[in-house]
């Protein structure tokens, strides 16, 4: 998938608050329903992570390329605590940008990102292709099985950078919040 695939239209107001290379659009199919809609990186490539991986340009383009179904959003990495699905993921020159929307726009997981309590993004993988060296793993090519919102991400910069807010009675959005890189 290319980064042009990825991005749809977040409004004016909010553009300024995200960094260039993200800017994109919010597909057309993805409004007009309650569901509220996330975007941002759950990764972010040649920075080491809390572990000391540190992820390869290139590295989900197989598991994205073979991927048939949609990942789901889980709550914290939590499988039984599905909070929604990722409509779309695909790698850029910064990192994994997903787009997801999430279910209960009235629910737990949604009121706290609106708060701005949570704002982290991670995933759940399987390194398939990895070195060791002296600052850590290095991942060239890894199995993407989700993407969580969680509180404390391993890799500080894996945050959502964008938050729609649900449309009602298929009316636009009554409004957006931005989330700074």
């Amino acid at each position: 998938m290319t980064p042009e695939q990825v991005r749809g239209d977040i409004p004016e107001q909010v553009r300024g608050d995200i960094p260039e290379q993200v800017r994109g659009d919010i597909p057309e199919q993805v409004r007009g329903d309650r569901r509220l809609r996330i975007a941002g990186y759950a990764a972010l490539f040649d920075r080491p992570d809390g572990a000391r991986d540190t992820i390869r340009p290139g590295a989900f383009t197989r598991t994205l390329a073979e991927r048939e179904g949609r990942f789901p959003l889980y709550w914290q990495h939590r499988p039984e605590r599905r909070i929604g699905w990722v409509e779309m993921a695909g790698e850029d020159g910064r990192g994994l940008r997903i787009i997801a929307s999430i279910d209960n726009p009235d629910g737990r997981a949604a009121m706290l990102l609106r708060r701005r309590a949570v704002s982290g993004l991670s995933f759940g993988y399987r390194a398939r292709a990895y070195r060791h060296t002296p600052q850590g793993r290095e991942l060239a090519e890894i199995d993407l099985f989700e993407v969580s919102v969680v509180t404390h991400p391993l890799q500080h910069g894996a945050r959502v950078h964008f938050l729609s807010a649900p449309s009602n009675a298929g009316r636009e959005p009554s409004g957006s919040l931005g989330f700074a890189a």
